[in-house]
């Protein structure tokens, strides 16, 4: 049987549980066009039925297709905001804040978040839940090792106090890396943690179809506690934020007003 894209999209859904009708159609045939052509296949057909028993293959796929791009510290000023503005106020209500990285890519987010955290806590009371739907890229992740040109929006100090840096590579301290439990999650179709202060998503919810935001910005809403921060990127303000029962706290800062059923 000869298949199309949307032939395509379902066998993917059986395959790896990732529904590729939630991304931006034009995005993804572009995106997807282009990794078959790398492959030498000729079509949606015979590409499919290929990963499905390679997995060299398979992995190639889920990692170029849920779009891994991260580096520490993106956007300085945002990560100033948040340090200076948006922590000390969750922390004038609890001592110890429960942190989500929503589609965490390789680490960067959440070891950032460590960083900044650390400034204002002690290591030994933070704890960053960090979630992806791509396996390799959360092994990466946990390895926490990385280049020159990931760390190149850190602050000196940052990169002093928390790498062992050899050659070109910046190794994260194990101190750090015991802040972060990096775990499997898929934002369309899994579960959201509960009772969260803050949630750090940035830079993915713009792949996504409009139908597919709304319904994970009601999810991050369920998933905070009220007076809970939602933080996303330099791409991504929520127009109609009150749709969602947020208020706009500061650019790119989102805070929970109220329950949304």
């Amino acid at each position: 049987m000869i298949i199309d894209y949307e032939g395509f999209k379902k066998e993917i859904y059986k395959l790896s549980g990732i529904d590729l009708s939630a991304y931006k159609e034009k995005q993804m045939k572009r995106r997807l066009d282009s990794l078959i052509s790398k492959n030498n296949f000729k079509d949606y057909n015979t590409y499919v039925n290929e990963i499905k028993v390679n997995k060299r293959l398979y992995n190639e796929f889920i990692n170029f297709m849920t779009i891994n791009v991260s580096e520490f510290y993106r956007n300085p000023d945002q990560w100033f905001k948040l340090k200076s503005i948006i922590l000390p106020m969750l922390l004038e209500k609890n001592k110890e804040l429960k942190v989500w990285s929503a589609a965490c890519s390789s680490g960067d987010e959440p070891y950032t978040l460590v960083m900044v955290l650390n400034e204002i806590m002690p290591l030994e009371n933070i704890k960053i839940i960090a979630t992806d739907i791509d396996r390799d890229i959360l092994e990466k992740a946990k390895n926490g090792m990385y280049t020159v040109k990931s760390v190149a929006n850190l602050p000196e100090e940052y990169k002093r106090k928390y790498f062992d840096i050899e050659g070109n590579i910046y190794k994260v301290k194990d101190e750090v890396k015991k802040c972060v439990d990096f775990k499997y999650h898929n934002l369309l179709a899994d579960p959201y943690p509960t009772n969260c202060d803050l949630i750090v998503c940035r830079n993915v919810l713009i792949y996504f179809t409009e139908e597919a935001k709304t319904d994970i910005y009601v999810k991050f809403n369920n998933s905070l506690k009220t007076g809970g921060i939602l933080f996303v990127g330099s791409t991504e303000q929520i127009i109609l934020y009150n749709k969602y029962g947020f208020k706009s706290l500061q650019t790119f800062f989102y805070q929970k007003e109220k329950e949304i059923i």
